[in-house]
């Protein structure tokens, strides 16, 4: 076996890393299963933005399926399983996965800023068939860049502790190839979808700070403002949770790109790519904290094992875990609502 697919961590380390990602596996396909699982339930019932918070749930559970087994097998192991092809097969995955997500990451902040600043009438222009469209086009475009490796744009290669594989960071500091890969990926897979979602999730921030200045002058809050403030709180989360996951692994990614891949101890490699597969589990939790129906439905789902694990009532309301992230969509206007509240003070 190669050298750099051997284990450059302690075993008791190995086997720790194994165990947080079988937790981490169970927790990403329990929880977007169950999400999936609702949307399947009311798909007639879903608006057509939440179709991308199922796609969302769909590269979360995808990576979990995908790679995880093969992670957890080689951190057990003390070496990576399959040499360069499974290596190869690993790292795209990762980079197939992560981009995706963060492009639908980058989608969602864009379609609920423009339904949160659109009359009902635009905002109904956003339909399910343009929203499919849109999926197809994420997942073409996180397709084209996963393959670019392959085909000589890039290297794909193990990381540095031994027992995982990603973007071989380090090969690109005395290649000007991978240099330009590296700086047009971090600039169009990364800088530019955070961005996008900083500025939308901004733009949404003012908008419901100074519909709440409007109502607060008559101490009257509509539920639609505090609808509107919750669902992009849990937005922001969302977003938050993600970007939090991967920040730690881009900076020691980019750190490996001008200095030695020995700079660094392997565990200090080995954590943030921990925590950054971690980012899969999160969102049905985020879904749990701020969904009351979510939390009722939980104690209400038959798992195919024949035990309760309640996760999903028949309620159809408008309050569900998926549609958390868009209901209400004719009362997000809050600039229309606010005055609609005023009037009705001055009438009484």
């Amino acid at each position: 076996m190669e050298e750099h697919y051997i284990s450059k961590l302690h075993p008791v380390v190995d086997y720790g890393a194994g165990v947080f990602l079988l937790l981490i596996a169970i927790l990403t396909i329990l929880g977007n299963s169950a999400v999936l699982a609702t949307a399947a339930k009311r798909s007639s019932l879903l608006k057509s933005p939440e179709l991308l918070t199922v796609n969302l749930a769909v590269a979360d559970v995808g990576m979990a399926i995908s790679m995880y087994p093969l992670a957890i097998a080689s951190a057990w192991n003390h070496a990576w399983l399959g040499g360069d092809a499974s290596c190869m097969y690993y790292a795209l995955m990762g980079f197939l996965f992560g981009v995706c997500s963060m492009m639908t990451l980058c989608a969602m902040a864009v379609i609920r800023f423009l339904v949160t600043n659109s009359s009902k009438t635009n905002s109904n222009k956003i339909t399910k068939n343009t929203v499919r469209i849109l999926i197809a086009f994420i997942w073409l475009y996180s397709l084209l860049w996963a393959i670019l490796p392959l085909v000589g744009w890039g290297y794909y290669g193990p990381e540095p502790f031994g027992i995982s594989c990603t973007i071989a960071w380090s090969k690109f500091h005395n290649s000007s190839n991978g240099f330009s890969f590296i700086l047009s990926m971090f600039l169009l897979c990364t800088v530019l979808p955070a961005l996008t979602i900083v500025a939308c999730y901004l733009g949404i921030a003012w908008k419901v700070h100074k519909a709440y200045q409007e109502i607060q002058n008559i101490d009257r809050i509509p539920n639609a403002a505090k609808l509107e403030k919750k669902l992009t709180l849990m937005a922001v989360l969302i977003s938050v949770g993600f970007l939090s996951s991967w920040t730690p692994y881009a900076a020691a990614s980019f750190w490996s790109i001008f200095n030695s891949s020995n700079s660094l101890q392997p565990i200090v490699t080995l954590l943030p790519c921990l925590f950054a597969k971690s980012s899969t589990a999160y969102n049905p939790f985020i879904y749990y904290i701020f969904s009351k129906t979510f939390r009722r439905e939980i104690k209400q789902l038959q798992c195919c094992w024949g035990w309760r694990l309640h996760f999903f009532s028949t309620d159809t309301s408008a309050e569900n875990p998926v549609s958390m992230m868009w209901s209400g969509r004719d009362n997000v206007r809050l600039s229309s609502t606010a005055k609609v509240e005023n009037q009705g003070a001055a009438a009484h």
